[in-house]
């Protein structure tokens, strides 16, 4: 048997020491592993979801070749990014750009369609696209072939294939899109990764198709004035997508020479990689100002932080115990053992409470996955590679804490601490670190405040119209429109609905923008703009839309049919003083005759503002959306059983499927409210650690003070005297916290607002707030530890001195 060097002994000694001190000094040793604990635990999350920002789109096999084209319109004076393209531009890009591009693809948005195969109707998301889809997206095909050359091809995502087919063989099956599409199954891809843009597209068709089936793509795909498609291309190998960028930058400019209506926007072109999809996707001005990027580094910084609390704590209450130790460190100095040795155990020590603290956080982190990806919407697990990367990072993180007090514990000079004189040399540095973890705390709680109200400030913003109990439904049946009023009459009918309209618009998204409108003395410097959006003349009853002037549509006046009802950002960009009876001229050549004017609706993103619109007689739209209002006081289930049964009887070809208005626009804060779930979930466990900081460090500060605290009691001192000398040097350390957290926090959570057109202040009440919260939680702390000190015998304290 080969000899153990004795090195090996010598650590097997420490860590028996490390270990006989853990179990020996329990409730200490609870608080150091608890606080690591949860800080290492906190920092594993926010580093996979950190990691899996990092990781969107890259199982993309051409992910670093990927772009979509995109370009900046200038519109009054403002400068905005978009992807939407003219359809001529994809073929110019191949023909006279060809070099630079592998693939470009042209594509129609993803939206909901109807499918259908044999009596089974469904609703999926999914868009047509040109061939080469494939490769842009990066499918695996899983049976069959990629190709979309036929235009009556379809391509199903795999959980798309089983909705439909189940288990059976879905290639070669026919089925059929919208009721008047129908397609051939050529092949079945892989669900796309949660993390990628892409995760919604559950089916791809040709865009021949959709062209066929919607005369007016024939119509505007041969006009560079119109913008209505997106354009992705696949760069060569080696090609440099910045020099391509600057190429095609004037191509539009070149093509609208003689059409003075697109070339007012001076649109220039540039390639959006798909690198920077999802983390630099946020433009102003034509230029990149951030995205997703801002959170990654806002939750790396507040992982990396949360941990550094822990640390404190570690350090904190490690120098704190120094006179508990410092005979055991002179005692074993004179009997021989060196700096170097204390050193090593002190690391020892450290090590194995990280060791303790990973194998406890890898337990939390395992229970909170589940919690944590509903909270953060993604699809997280925890690899092999992940828990080695973690324990190299938690015994790194035992060795960081435990550097400074081992450094100082072993520079006691043996004679001096045995006779009783430790020094005060780690009392400043406690102080320093104890400002540092209330900094970051105040910071925390500032920033979670303040994202909440921003979130309660847009949620608040009149909507225009009343989105509770109305129902909304994309409709897909070719023809609907003729039939709306058979329908309308038919879910009255059943005495559970008040109203029912048709529009070309939903109450989310904005579909329809149309340019060159002209109204009397308008600026030709102003150019216009306008949300266009047709309706049924119940569409005002049905949503409950709010009139500042005029009056709504009637069935029973034939002019109608040329009115129009704008919102009050129209009238703010015609200038109209009294615009009842003004005119305003479509560039198609149509004539509306303003009878009203209504609120603004928020349809877009609640931050921004709204976008200036006109509502007219429904005409001549492709898209067609249903609105029921629900009667007040009846059931919802039964209610909908019953809208239901009459839909399905009256129109057969179309899926029930529905969508609460006010379920929909509570969707556009789900970005925003879930950052402030999370960032509050962190400030919560931030304020906890350093709680528990300041625990631990105010029972060892009573434990020192014991003989002080007994004479006092018995020289008359109260409770509350007591208390207060205690508790004053943490009061004083909390405020200058707060004096330096707070102008920092309004500094850093103005700029976050900036990001929004429409946003909410920062009252003084929020740093009120959160230093009386803070200080609250720090005397709570103290507190407990005082009074119990403050309320031991006098004589108990005095005898075991």
């Amino acid at each position: 048997m080969a000899r153990l060097a004795p090195g090996f002994f010598l650590y097997l000694r420490m860590l028996k020491i490390a270990l006989r001190r853990f179990v020996r000094d329990r409730t200490h040793s609870l608080i150091h592993l608890t606080g690591l604990a949860i800080g290492m635990a906190i920092a594993m999350l926010i580093g996979l979801w950190v990691r899996d920002e990092l990781n969107y789109e890259r199982e993309n096999p051409n992910y670093e070749r990927v772009a979509r084209v995109m370009q900046n319109q200038t519109t009054n004076g403002d400068v905005s990014s978009n992807a939407s393209m003219p359809l001529p531009l994809a073929n110019e890009l191949r023909t006279v750009y060809g070099a630079n591009f592998d693939r470009v693809v042209a594509a129609w948005w993803v939206q909901d369609y109807a499918l259908a195969s044999g009596d089974l109707k469904l609703t999926k998301k999914g868009r047509f696209m040109e061939p080469g889809a494939a490769e842009v997206m990066g499918l695996r095909m899983v049976k069959g072939d990629a190709g979309l050359e036929d235009p009556h091809s379809i391509l199903l995502s795999a959980s798309a294939a089983r909705a439909i087919f189940g288990d059976a063989d879905p290639v070669g099956k026919t089925m059929t899109i919208d009721v008047k599409m129908v397609v051939r199954v050529k092949g079945v891809y892989a669900d796309i990764p949660y993390h990628s843009q892409f995760k919604d597209v559950l089916f791809i068709a040709p865009l021949e198709l959709f062209a066929s089936a919607n005369p007016w793509v024939k119509e505007m795909g041969t006009d560079w004035a119109y913008d209505f498609v997106e354009i992705f291309v696949k760069l060569k190998d080696g090609v440099d997508v910045e020099k391509v960028s600057a190429s095609i930058r004037n191509i539009s400019m070149g093509k609208l020479k003689t059409n003075p209506l697109g070339l007012a926007y001076h649109p220039q072109e540039f390639l959006h990689p798909m690198s920077k999809w999802h983390l630099y996707s946020s433009f102003r001005n034509g230029v990149i100002v951030g995205g997703n990027i801002q959170y990654v580094w806002l939750f790396g910084t507040i992982g990396f932080f949360v941990l550094l609390l822990a640390c404190i704590n570690f350090m904190n209450l490690a120098t704190a115990r120094s006179e508990r130790r410092a005979r055991e460190v002179g005692v074993r100095k004179v009997m021989g053992s060196l700096r170097s040795q204390l050193i090593l155990q002190f690391y020892c020590e450290s090590a194995l409470v990280a060791f303790a603290a990973f194998v406890l956080a890898t337990g939390l982190v395992a229970t909170a996955l589940p919690f944590f990806n509903d909270l953060a919407d993604k699809r997280m697990a925890i690899g092999w590679s992940d828990l080695i990367t973690g324990l190299g990072v938690a015994l790194f993180t035992g060795i960081l804490a435990g550097s400074y007090p081992a450094l100082y514990l072993s520079s006691f000079a043996p004679v001096r601490v045995l006779k009783g004189k430790t020094g005060h040399g780690a009392v400043a540095p406690r102080r320093v670190l104890v400002v540092l973890q209330f900094t970051v705390s105040v910071l925390l709680v500032i920033g979670t405040i303040v994202v909440y109200r921003q979130i309660e400030f847009a949620k608040d913003r009149p909507v225009g119209y009343e989105p509770g109990g109305l129902l909304s439904m994309s409709i897909h049946t070719p023809g609907f429109a003729d039939r709306a009023g058979t329908v309308r009459a038919e879910l009255l009918r059943t005495g559970v609905v008040e109203e029912t309209a048709i529009s070309s618009s939903s109450t989310s998204v904005i579909w329809d923008i149309w340019t060159g409108y002209s109204w009397r003395g308008r600026n030709p410097a102003v150019q216009g703009d306008f949300s266009s959006i047709g309706i049924s003349p119940e569409y005002g009853k049905t949503l409950g839309w709010k009139f500042v002037e005029g009056r709504d549509f009637s069935r029973d006046l034939a002019t109608d049919s040329s009115s129009a009802v704008i919102n009050e950002a129209a009238v703010a960009l015609t200038g109209f003083k009294q615009p009842i009876g003004e005119q305003i001229k479509r560039a198609d050549g149509r004539v509306f005759t303003v009878i009203g004017v209504v609120r603004d609706i928020v349809v877009g993103s609640p931050y921004e503002r709204v976008q200036q619109a006109i509502y007219c007689y429904f005409h001549d739209y492709d898209r067609v959306y249903l609105f029921i209002r629900l009667k007040p006081g009846v059931a919802t289930g039964s209610a909908l059983a019953a809208v239901r049964q009459t839909f399905q009887r009256v129109v057969p070809t179309e899926p029930f499927d529905y969508h609460f208005t006010d379920e929909e626009h509570a969707k556009k804060f789900a970005a925003e409210v879930r950052i402030g779930r999370i960032a509050a979930l962190f400030a919560a466990f931030a304020l906890f650690i350093s709680g528990l900081g300041i625990f631990g460090m105010a029972s060892f500060m009573a434990e020192q003070r014991r003989k002080e605290i007994g004479v006092r009691r018995v020289l008359g001192g109260s409770v509350v005297h007591i208390w207060g000398l205690l508790s004053r040097e943490f009061v004083i350390l909390v405020g200058l916290s707060f004096a330096i957290g707070g102008p920092l926090g309004y500094f850093a959570m103005n700029r976050w607002l900036e990001g929004y057109v429409y946003h909410a202040g920062i009252p003084w009440w929020v740093f009120a707030a959160t230093g009386v919260g803070v200080l609250g939680i720090t005397l709570a702390t103290v507190s407990w530890q005082s009074v119990r000190a403050a309320l031991q015998n006098p004589v108990d304290a005095l005898r075991s001195e």
